[in-house]
């Protein structure tokens, strides 16, 4: 009985181009109370690999968080498997704006301690007892409201390359950090106004919205699925679209494409760019922006240290990596100090306690 994913990325590569197959790109979440998220794991693994579903999903005591591909042709197989599990029943699907076969090349299903890492420990609030859910129509109403603090609930790399009009991105590089910037900056207004949030897919608002009707907030609202319906529903519903830039996405396509403006910088020479990239450096792997002129004279590398360790043969530069993990710089996503460009996220786009 096979548990785990056995085929390298490059192995899974080439099934796919070898199968001439459409895949759909989607995600979805749901906050609910799993008893034994190993025993809802492994089943999840076994069912999905049958139907060649690839991803990342993450299974916790307080519900599960997924992101995936799969044949398109298996989509009505997948959805039938769901309904048969009582708290997906009818569960929302959010279907990728941009789709790409090679999205996720390997099926990675782990037993968290949290569906989302917001490093709370205050258990004492109900994460079911969730904000008012709103559509594209009400949500472009409620932002154009006096009364209304719209608030990105996302970090400062992904807001950096897109985000609402008028929206107070806090620059931060964990969920975490939000919460509180948040509670201290409207903690005089939580009776008058109207405090509406937005995230990638939703999961990190439904978790936000309870914790902040928890700390006393009477008005909260969130954009129901997030950015990711949003654009779906401005497009069957032809409103009018208040995102600007990208919407950046958790696997190999790294965004989306909401609207036609470029709002970012290379992080390199400061050309206008929004294309996150991975330095080539496998002992670095730094995420960062990179423009296509750097990209060739850098070699996909971050750095000049980097690009000469690329050049040495693999296994030289295996022998530097033994016994290291990578770079703390991976988790500084876009912050590391040797990148030339540096971009004040706080003039640009105002932090909450500058508004």
């Amino acid at each position: 009985m096979q548990l785990y994913n056995k085929l390298s990325a490059k192995e899974r590569a080439e099934l796919i181009e070898s199968a001439g197959k459409e895949r759909l790109t989607l995600s979805f979440y749901q906050y609910a109370k799993i008893g034994n998220p190993q025993l809802l794991r492994d089943h999840l693994f076994l069912t999905w690999n049958e139907l060649d579903v690839l991803g990342r999903i993450y299974v916790a005591k307080e519900g599960i968080n997924a992101q995936l591909s799969l044949p398109a042709d298996r989509f009505d197989a997948f959805k039938t498997h769901l309904d048969t599990i009582d708290f997906l029943k009818d569960i929302r699907l959010n279907v990728a704006v941009e789709q790409d076969n090679m999205s996720f090349l390997k099926l990675k299903i782990k037993v968290r301690d949290k569906v989302v890492a917001d490093g709370l420990e205050d258990s004492s609030f109900d994460v079911t007892n969730k904000g008012v859910h709103v559509g594209a129509e009400k949500f472009n109403a409620l932002i154009e409201n006096k009364d209304t603090v719209l608030v990105d609930m996302r970090n400062h790399y992904e807001s950096e390359i897109g985000h609402f009009k008028n929206a107070l991105t806090p620059d931060v590089d964990t969920f975490r950090e939000s919460l509180d910037i948040i509670e201290d900056d409207l903690k005089a207004n939580k009776e008058d106004k109207n405090l509406v949030m937005y995230c990638t897919g939703g999961i990190r608002c439904e978790k936000a919205s309870a914790y902040f009707k928890h700390k006393g907030f009477k008005n909260v609202y969130q954009l129901e699925g997030g950015i990711i319906e949003y654009t779906r529903q401005i497009k069957e519903q032809e409103l009018e679209n208040k995102f600007i830039g990208k919407n950046f996405v958790f696997d190999d396509r790294r965004a989306e494409k909401i609207s036609d403006h470029v709002i970012a910088n290379c992080h390199q020479c400061g050309k206008s760019c929004d294309t996150h990239v991975n330095c080539a450096n496998e002992a670095c792997h730094l995420l960062f922006i990179q423009c296509e002129a750097c990209k060739t004279e850098m070699n996909n590398c971050c750095s000049t240290n980097c690009k000469e360790i690329i050049d040495l043969p693999f296994e030289e530069q295996k022998a530097l990596r033994k016994g290291q993990g990578n770079s703390n710089d991976i988790f500084k996503k876009g912050r590391a100090d040797h990148l030339s460009y540096k971009k004040d996220l706080r003039n640009i786009f105002g932090t909450l306690k500058n508004e």
